[in-house]
């Protein structure tokens, strides 16, 4: 049996915005039965481009894990702020975002950075529109490929943009050293310990996805929000009593 919290230990806390974790809210009476649906975000234009060969693996993976996949094509999306969200790329781009459960970001590091172009994918995608909030919930996962020696910025840079979008991001991850010999002339990933990462990775985003994304909602539902809208709703019914008095 649940034991009732003693809100007279916590007298900060806002009765009728606290909720007790229910474990079975956890559990959904049913589940989604579709195939998972995965966003793939590359960051680099360049013909012979390594993220978007990372990128194309993980899509082939994900497919034989069961996911459904779609890949966007940064080409001609435009620089933030320089368009509105009507242009076409902008509004491709924000429904591929609203129509995934999760979404794969694989970036080159340049500069011991990730490029621009991830970046303006990423900047383009809202935290809400309207009322729904198009990233909150869903699952990520991060990949880069290096020039050189193996190194980690970008997919650390790519987890704090993944938090701040409020994107569940899974705990594994790929970074691949020297990409320029990782990949043969057709662009397919060569055998190695990195790919095997890749294949582990997309593995377990397919679980995640698979394990959360019919209890998003509830993963994700924040004490503070609650309360920042019970307040906003008693504004309204004192204004509407005060209007009509």
């Amino acid at each position: 049996m649940t034991k009732e919290p003693d809100m007279a230990e916590t007298p900060n806390i806002s009765e009728e915005c606290f909720r007790p974790v229910d474990p079975a809210a956890l559990f959904p009476a049913t589940r989604s039965t579709h195939k998972p649906r995965i966003l793939i975000l590359y960051g680099s234009l360049r013909e012979r481009s390594f993220s978007r060969f990372a990128a194309e693996e993980a899509g082939r993976l994900l497919e034989a894990f069961g996911a459904e996949v779609r890949i966007f094509d940064p080409r001609d999306l435009p620089q933030t702020d320089t368009t509105g969200p009507d242009h076409p790329k902008v509004a491709e781009l924000r429904d591929l975002v609203t129509w995934c459960e999760g979404m794969v970001w694989s970036s080159p590091e340049r500069h011991g950075s990730m490029t621009s172009i991830m970046k303006a994918q990423i900047d383009w995608i809202p935290l809400s529109l309207g009322s729904v909030r198009p990233t909150q919930g869903k699952t990520l996962a991060v990949m880069q490929v290096c020039g050189g020696s193996q190194s980690f910025n970008t997919v650390n840079q790519l987890r704090i943009l993944g938090r701040w979008m409020r994107l569940l991001t899974i705990p594994n991850q790929s970074s691949v050293a020297k990409a320029w010999d990782e990949f043969d002339e057709a662009g397919r990933m060569k055998p190695s310990p990195y790919y095997d990462r890749i294949v582990d990775v997309m593995e377990e985003l397919v679980k995640f996805t698979l394990l959360t994304r019919d209890i998003k909602e509830h993963l994700v539902d924040r004490y503070s929000e609650r309360v920042e809208s019970h307040a906003d709703l008693s504004a309204r019914v004192n204004q509407s009593k005060a209007a009509s008095e």
